[in-house]
């Protein structure tokens, strides 16, 4: 995929409240790009601080998923703005930490957002996550922290890192999981879903089940290790969300947004945290 032929139109908004200097939008997304987690929901106040801390949180729930520990080398599969590998950085040392992201403009601001510190090494790398452009063997731990249904292929992201992976090693993710439901209701939801959210997300797949998981892991040579449903501590993330864009002027952004929402909250949609071992 080439730089033209990115379409990512949140990224592109939030890239320019960034450069108008919107305070706001900076601290709710200039480190992460991805949904809050709050271990009790009812302590979500719906200020922007309180989602940027919640944002980190999941960050962490995801890299403990991937069992991070010092000393490793260590893939973000999708790495935005570098947050994650940012939080990596700040908690853990002696570590080789890459990025890769097919937005040259994300790593851009990541590259200058994240310096090592803690001994550790950090490369940030243009590049898909369906073909890496990494040995064999390579890493112990690959993250993709809600990003993977922007990738072409699932099934090729997790044959890739599989083929990266040290025997042993670990790939962590986060990712909107709908319901088995029958395939006609399945493609409903899908369509009344994606037709806002194309607009505001870019391409998007949400119709990967979680035995469709089970089945990627099996045929690509890894066991499922995690499984963990988060959904309602994500919840509190949508009033922040819309009300952001919204004063963005972003009516079909705040529009889609609450599209997520109400699958979310009606149970269709699940946001889950699974983790996978290389066998």
């Amino acid at each position: 995929m080439s730089q033209n032929n990115i379409c990512l139109p949140y990224f592109d908004k939030l890239l320019e409240q960034f450069r108008q200097g919107d305070a706001e939008t900076l601290q709710a997304f200039g480190r992460h790009v991805h949904w809050g987690y709050w271990e009790n929901p009812k302590t979500a106040d719906g200020t922007v601080s309180d989602f940027a801390a919640a944002a980190e949180q999941l960050c962490r729930r995801v890299c403990d998923a991937g069992g991070v520990k010092d000393s490793i080398r260590l893939l973000d599969a999708g790495c935005g703005f570098g947050g994650t590998v940012a939080s990596l950085n700040e908690r853990f040392s002696n570590m080789a930490l890459v990025g890769i992201n097919i937005d040259e403009r994300q790593l851009n601001r990541a590259r200058a957002e994240v310096e090592p510190t803690n001994s550790n090494n950090i490369e940030f790398v243009q590049g898909d996550a369906c073909q890496l452009p990494f040995e064999d063997a390579s890493f112990d731990v690959v993250l993709a922290v809600e990003c993977i249904f922007h990738f072409p292929s699932r099934e090729r992201f997790f044959q890739e890192a599989k083929r990266v992976l040290k025997p042993g090693g670990k790939l962590a993710l986060s990712d909107f999981v709908p319901l088995p439901l029958t395939y006609q209701l399945m493609n409903f939801v899908g369509q009344v879903i994606q037709s806002p959210v194309g607009q505001t997300y870019g391409q998007v797949d949400s119709r990967f089940t979680l035995n469709d998981y089970r089945k990627l892991a099996k045929d690509t040579g890894f066991i499922v290790t995690q499984e963990e449903d988060i959904t309602k501590q994500t919840l509190p993330t949508y009033p922040v969300v819309k009300r952001i864009f919204g004063q963005m002027g972003g009516r079909v952004d705040e529009k889609a947004t609450a599209e997520v929402e109400l699958a979310s909250s009606l149970g269709l949609l699940r946001y889950l945290i699974l983790s996978f071992q290389s066998v």
